[in-house]
């Protein structure tokens, strides 16, 4: 899982939320999610692409077969209510220029291979969802296989407190 602001902090750090810094993050992250592809893994990126043509350009950079768009659907005040980062509150606050929704537009994608409506369904349900149309897209060349040193309650608590929770 490559999380986009986990990358900001990181291999991205010198890069604000201008339209081109945007631009650029994505670009790595591609980059990066396109290293991994070319090894053999399966990569999830979590990262919000504004505009489509952000979205176009990753998918040439990983490829289109190995490119699955996942509109994650959920409406701006969810997002914002759930805020578990506390991002929206510093960008209210003006202390993150260009924030998505708030001082930057949002197109939603036409046409994605995936729509998650997050404010019906839990996150078990939504990686249910997408390993289901792996599973029915690309069962010739994909073997699904749980991860065994990581799950979903561990990030989830890792990204609220810390740590591992163990």
């Amino acid at each position: 899982m490559l999380d986009g602001d986990v990358l900001r902090t990181g291999l991205n750090s010198d890069l604000g939320f201008s339209d081109e810094d945007r631009t650029e993050n994505l670009r790595r992250v591609a980059h990066v999610a396109a290293l991994f592809c070319n090894e053999g893994f399966l990569v999830v990126t979590a990262t919000i692409s504004p505009n489509p043509e952000h979205r176009e350009n990753a998918r040439r950079i990983i490829g289109a077969d190995n490119f699955v768009e996942v509109f994650v659907d959920t409406p701006f005040d969810v997002c914002e209510a759930r805020d578990p980062k506390g991002l929206y509150k510093l960008a209210r606050r003006g202390q993150i220029k260009g924030f998505t929704g708030i001082a930057s537009p949002y197109c939603p994608p036409t046409n994605p291979d995936v729509i998650l409506r997050t404010e019906d369904i839990d996150v078990d349900s939504c990686v249910a969802r997408i390993a289901e149309y792996l599973r029915q897209s690309r069962s010739d060349t994909l073997e699904l296989r749980p991860v065994q040193n990581a799950t979903l309650r561990e990030e989830e608590t890792f990204l609220k407190t810390g740590t591992h929770g163990r």
